[in-house]
């Protein structure tokens, strides 16, 4: 019986020796293992191992990628004194768990990221402060983001972590010249469009002034071409009348006089003083008569 139980508390106290000094390592984990206060392993591969328990302490890091993205944008000043708002965000991850143990202590990822950012809003500050605005707006983001990550990864690996990437989401002016950008935008477009009303106001009298000029030419033409027509009429009329004339002149003259007559009596009101014996009244007193 004695004996039974010697080799149950041998047992239990083997199963307690060994459930104290094993450990296992996650694919997406470092492992510290510390000895009395000094680190005497790191631990970057997945798998288990052991530890002298109550002895060696362990401390688990995330070795995948993390986002550090700020809340609000912050502000920086170009080379011509203007402020610009940027929002930025960094990528990185812990690539020496043992410097980073070091550096960092008890803070965790708090501390890093705090050192971080003071590393990145410093290669910032001098990265917009020699350029100007159109440079950061437009001409040379990618330098700016590339020139960043590099510095910053520099500094980063002093505690133990790589900088795998750096970009500006957004940059812009800041409130206190936003107002004075958009009123000369504003102003630019007003020019612009007072600009093509002035034009489209010449181009418009132009082309009236040439469709009178056409009016006119086409009248003229008009007119040429009628009087023209009409001429070549008279003339037509006055060829027949001759004509007609020559052969027989008698006819024509009493043709003549029938209408003379006809229009001088349409109205019972008119009144005519004339000789009685004159030329006009030879036919109606003898019609016969030459």
């Amino acid at each position: 019986m004695k004996n039974l139980t010697n080799i149950l508390v041998t047992a239990l106290v083997a199963l307690l020796f060994l459930m104290t000094s094993a450990y296992t390592v996650d694919q997406a984990q470092f492992v510290v293992v510390k000895r009395l206060g000094e680190i005497v392993s790191v631990k970057k591969s997945p798998g288990l191992y052991f530890k002298v328990p109550f002895i060696d302490d362990i401390k688990r890091f995330d070795n995948r990628i993390v986002t550090l993205d700020w809340e609000q944008p912050a502000k920086f000043i170009t080379s011509e004194n203007k402020y610009m708002l940027v929002d930025s965000f960094v990528k990185w991850r812990i690539i020496d768990p043992a410097k980073y143990y070091v550096s960092v202590k008890e803070g965790g990822e708090t501390a890093a990221e705090d050192r971080l950012s003071k590393v990145v809003n410093a290669g910032l500050r001098s990265e917009f402060g020699k350029r100007t605005v159109r440079e950061v707006i437009a001409g040379e983001r990618e330098v700016i983001m590339k020139n960043l990550r590099k510095s910053a990864d520099t500094e980063a690996r002093q505690i133990g972590i790589e900088v795998v990437d750096v970009r500006l989401k957004r940059v812009d002016y800041s409130e206190d010249i936003s107002k004075s950008v958009y009123d000369r935008m504003i102003a630019e477009r007003k020019r612009l469009a007072n600009q093509l009303r002035s034009e489209g106001s010449a181009a418009s009298e132009k082309i009236r002034a040439d469709a009178d000029k056409q009016r006119e030419v086409i009248i003229a033409e008009a007119y040429r071409e009628a009087q023209k027509t009409k001429g070549e009429g008279d003339a037509k009329a006055g060829e027949i009348y001759n004509q007609s004339y020559s052969r027989n002149p008698e006819f024509y003259a009493f043709y003549r006089s029938q209408e003379a007559y006809k229009n001088s009596f349409k109205n019972k009101s008119d009144v005519m003083v004339l000789d009685p014996n004159s030329d006009f009244f030879k036919y109606m007193r003898n019609p016969a008569k030459k």
